[in-house]
């Protein structure tokens, strides 16, 4: 069902004698998105990040604009959905930079690694399927956006399983998937090798259904995406027809929703539900934006991993941290 921008719904609270007023606007002539005004998230109140929740599990995708967050500032609202992943050894807090903006101020490569993830990026997916705990939420700010590409397109999972007929559905049901940072990046023209930081590890693929019920709402969508290969008791060539089909018509309109970004932007989004991709813009330019990514629940996001080819070595681990981490 497509949403209008005739529905819309308002909370009210005190903050300092006033009366602030947030509004739920949802994005017009798509499935999934709403925009947040009226609220400031450098300061939430209880009254107003219980109205922010249900709207990210209704809507899937939250964007606030005009937010200028600090990386403070954005480190604590992260932490507000939960626990907070370290992507690299490096990191400090909940947010990295997502840019190919290095950090002796040049630009990224085709021959840097961070370039070639960057790239891979533009495939739809959900962050951390090829980690034994896959993530629930992840969310961006822009700091520094090019005028022409460049924007982050989402698409609603939920919707998309909603427009296939029964019998599709009940044969999906009995299916899963493996999922591979290696195998996409691969498909995507980019080899790497195994050096243990976030994603390109030796822990193994997780195997995950092909549907998943979401653990909050109880809504089923397609969990696929550009990681998941080798369906179980298929061959290799089924598997890839199979899931680059499903990929192909689920993330279709009125499904989905690009981002233009803006300075002082933060988007929200439900990993467990929404798919997303990042789309192409001039590599001479900056395209800076931080990101932080908060972790599943082990009760429901926790796959068992099985031996990766792709990868140098096979160390099972029910854990995300890297051996360069622990």
């Amino acid at each position: 069902m497509r949403q209008t921008h005739d529905v819309h719904s308002r909370s009210e609270s005190i903050r300092e004698g006033k009366v602030v007023t947030i509004i739920v606007k949802p994005i017009e002539d798509t499935t999934l998105g709403a925009v947040v005004t009226g609220v400031r998230l450098a300061d939430i109140e209880a009254a107003s990040w219980e109205k922010i929740y249900d709207a990210f599990l209704n809507f899937g995708v939250l964007i606030f604009p005009e937010q200028h967050l600090t990386e403070e500032e954005q480190n604590n609202f992260a932490k507000r959905f939960g626990e907070t992943e370290q992507l690299s050894p490096l990191q400090k807090g909940p947010s990295v930079p997502i840019s190919n903006k290095k950090p002796d101020g040049t630009l990224a490569t085709p021959n840097d690694q961070g370039y070639k993830l960057l790239r891979g990026n533009e495939g739809w997916h959900t962050d951390s399927t090829y980690m034994p705990l896959a993530s629930k939420a992840a969310m961006l700010s822009a700091i520094e956006v090019p005028d022409q590409g460049g924007e982050t397109e989402f698409a609603d999972m939920r919707a998309a399983w909603d427009e296939l007929d029964p019998t599709t559905q009940e044969e999906l049901e009995q299916l899963s998937a493996y999922h591979s940072l290696y195998y996409s990046q691969e498909r995507a023209g980019f080899k790497h090798t195994t050096d243990n930081i976030y994603g390109l590890h030796d822990k193994g693929a997780p195997l995950r259904p092909v549907i998943k019920t979401h653990p909050e709402t109880g809504r089923k969508s397609i969990y696929t995406g550009r990681h998941a290969y080798g369906i179980p008791g298929m061959s290799y060539e089924e598997s890839r027809a199979l899931l680059d089909k499903l990929m192909e018509n689920a993330c279709q309109a009125p499904r989905t929703y690009k981002h233009k970004w803006t300075p002082g932007d933060i988007v929200v989004w439900d990993n467990r539900c929404v798919m997303h991709r990042a789309r192409p813009y001039d590599e001479s330019l900056p395209r800076i934006l931080r990101g932080a990514r908060i972790s599943g629940d082990p009760e429901t996001e926790l796959a068992e991993t099985f031996e990766d080819q792709r990868a140098e070595a096979f160390l099972p681990s029910r854990s995300n941290l890297s051996s360069v981490q622990n």
